[in-house]
């Protein structure tokens, strides 16, 4: 087998963790010797072994002289784990075939460089763009300090939301659904607006089995929440945060008596900053928002420019209706021109329905 084959197979054990990381990247690792695998491992959560240490735990052979491939350049400082580097070198590993580079400060290159160093032979770039595609959310955090936002919905073929009069369930099928609270597992947290509380209910939960609930985030200007809602109900089973611009501690204390932890934070443009609840989210280690709002708070983020991923559910359908709502509302831009622009769009067949999607390569741009 070739490296391009091992490392396919280290990229397979790294999506075992996907949703139980977060901070932390996936990762996997498979050891080789003799062109024999000896040993495999991945990063199962934030907290547990890394990849590298995993793989050795695994390992019930001697694996001096052998190949360890790992899908990301091994950590070489004290976190919340020892430093993988030693690990390596501790094992006697002869070489080490890495796919894509750590942009943490603390590590970008130093790992890798520690490694050479010390006479393991080290090989980079193995499927860096496979490598590099599953740490998105990961590379996005570490840069910026904010999390990685996708901005999803579900729509007609005629772009629209919701019925004239406000309906909406169920646009999109049973397949469509499945795969969104795939993404609810997969991503640290869910964000909507007081709007889609008011109008839906929801529940923002994970529902698959196996799955893990997000964070709740609910934006949520003036504290108009109702009490009795689904999310304010739960509070106490699934971590529930409202933002605010209210600073009236007695209007906060119902919720927090429910279990919600209420930020307070700066206004702009007469709602929450988005900017300044993504630093917040940052902060207490949210690397990831899947952004499930309506259409007000959608344009919002897009507008702040902070939506790194749109994924539109797109259903076969015809709603029609002149006043029947559509995902990005707001002012909107002035001319073609001024477009948030998407690049890396994929079209994915799910039943009946498509879900396309792809990366924001430029956010609005309008003069002011």
């Amino acid at each position: 087998m070739k490296d391009e084959s091992y490392m396919r197979l280290a990229l397979d054990l790294a999506r075992k963790g996907m949703g139980r990381t977060n901070p932390n990247p996936m990762v996997g690792a498979v050891i080789v010797r003799d062109g024999q695998v000896i040993a495999q491992g991945y990063h199962a959560r934030c907290g547990d072994l890394h990849a590298e240490r995993s793989a050795l735990k695994n390992c019930h052979e001697d694996p001096r002289g052998a190949t360890m491939y790992v899908t990301l350049e091994p950590c070489c400082h004290q976190g919340r784990q020892p430093p993988c580097t030693d690990a390596i070198l501790d094992a006697g590993i002869a070489r080490v075939v890495v796919g894509s580079d750590d942009p943490n400060p603390l590590v970008a290159g130093k790992g890798l460089d520690k490694l050479r160093r010390s006479g393991v032979e080290v090989v980079t770039g193995v499927l860096r763009e496979e490598c590099d595609a599953l740490n998105q959310v990961f590379f996005h955090y570490i840069r910026t300090k904010r999390p990685y936002v996708v901005m999803k919905y579900a729509m007609t073929l005629d772009g629209k939301i919701a019925t004239h009069t406000g309906a909406s369930r169920w646009i999109t099928g049973e397949a469509a659904r499945h795969r969104v609270h795939q993404d609810r597992s997969r991503y640290a947290a869910i964000m909507a607006g007081v709007g889609t509380v008011l109008a839906d209910d929801p529940l923002l939960t994970c529902r698959i089995e196996g799955g893990r609930d997000p964070l709740r985030v609910l934006c949520d200007t003036h504290l108009r929440t109702p009490l009795e809602a689904q999310v304010v109900r739960t509070a106490s089973q699934v971590p529930t945060v409202l933002a605010t611009c209210c600073a009236d501690e007695a209007k906060k204390a119902p919720y927090e008596a429910a279990g919600c932890r209420v930020w307070t934070l700066p206004e702009r443009g007469g709602h929450v900053d988005l900017t300044a609840l993504m630093d917040r989210l940052g902060q207490e280690e949210i690397d990831s928002v899947l952004l499930e709002g309506g259409a007000t708070l959608n344009w919002s983020a897009l507008e702040a420019g902070l939506v790194q991923r749109v994924q539109a559910y797109v259903a076969p359908k015809l709603f029609g209706g002149k006043s029947a709502p559509g995902p990005v509302s707001g002012l909107g831009v002035d001319v073609p021109g001024q477009a948030a622009v998407l690049r890396n769009v994929t079209v994915t067949p799910l039943g009946e329905d498509f879900l396309l999607e792809g990366e924001v390569a430029d956010h609005v741009h309008r003069d002011r």
